[in-house]
C-alpha cells in the first residue's frame, strides 16, 4: 500500500468517518508491505499485509471476463483524466487494469478493491480488501471504475460515495441502471459511463 493513500482509507464500521492510523512493520521505498492501519473512533486494527489491507474477507463474486488488451485506453478516455495527482478506484476485476492504466493515467495513484487472485500491488496500484463497502473516504476519488460483477444497487452507491462530484464512474457493462446522484452519458461495447453531479 502506497504509505500516502493511508489519509483516503476509511474504517468500513458505521461512525463518522475519520482519517486511520497506519503503523507500518515493513517498507518497499513509499510502500507499506506489512503493517497495520487503526481506527482512532473504535480501536478496530486492520493488517496489512503482502502490501494489501485487510478490512474484511472479500466478498464472493463470480470471477469478470477476461480483460480485451484495448479496454484500458478505452477506460482512460472515458474517465476523462488528463492531469496527475489523485486516486482512481478500481473494483473488482477492473482491478486487471491497474498495470496498463497506470502507464495511461501517469501520475494518478490507483486503488484496487477486492482485486482478483492474480493482482498483485505495485507502487502505482494500493490494494484493500473489504466484503461490503469500498473503505475509501467519501468524495475522495478522481474516477471509479467497477468490474461488472460489482453492477449492483449497494456496490454503485458506495462507487457514488467515494467519487468526486463533477467527475466519472465507468461499469465494465453496458447495461447498467444509473445510481442517485449520477447522470449516464454513454453506454455501449461492454461500457457505461457516468458523471456524479455536482451539489
Amino acid at each position: 500500500m502506497f504509505i500516502e493513500l493511508t489519509e483516503h482509507l476509511k474504517c468500513p464500521a458505521s461512525h463518522d468517518e475519520m482519517h486511520l492510523v497506519l503503523v507500518p512493520h515493513g517498507m518497499v521505498g513509499r510502500v507499506v508491505i506489512r503493517g497495520t492501519v487503526g481506527c482512532p473512533v473504535c480501536r478496530v486494527e486492520y493488517p496489512v499485509e503482502n502490501g494489501i489491507v485487510r478490512f474484511g474477507p472479500a466478498p464472493a463474486m463470480p470471477a469478470g471476463p477476461p480483460r480485451d488488451p484495448g479496454l484500458a485506453e478505452a477506460v482512460r478516455a472515458l474517465l476523462g483524466i488528463s492531469n496527475p495527482g489523485g486516486v482512481v478506484g478500481l473494483v473488482g476485476s477492473a482491478c486487471e487494469l491497474g498495470a496498463p492504466l497506470a502507464g495511461l493515467l501517469g501520475g494518478v495513484h490507483l486503488v484496487g478493491i477486492n482485486p482478483p487472485a492474480q493482482v498483485e500491488p505495485s507502487p502505482s496500484l494500493s490494494l484493500l480488501v473489504h466484503g461490503t463497502s469500498l473503505p475509501l473516504r467519501s468524495a475522495v476519488a478522481r474516477g471509479v471504475v467497477l468490474g461488472g460483477e460489482y453492477a449492483s444497487a449497494p456496490w454503485l452507491a458506495e462507487a457514488v460515495r467515494v467519487l468526486l462530484g463533477g467527475l466519472r464512474l465507468v461499469v465494465l457493462q453496458s447495461a447498467v441502471n444509473a445510481p442517485p446522484g449520477v447522470t449516464p452519458l454513454a453506454a455501449g461495447k461492454g461500457l457505461w459511463v457516468g458523471e456524479k453531479r455536482r451539489r
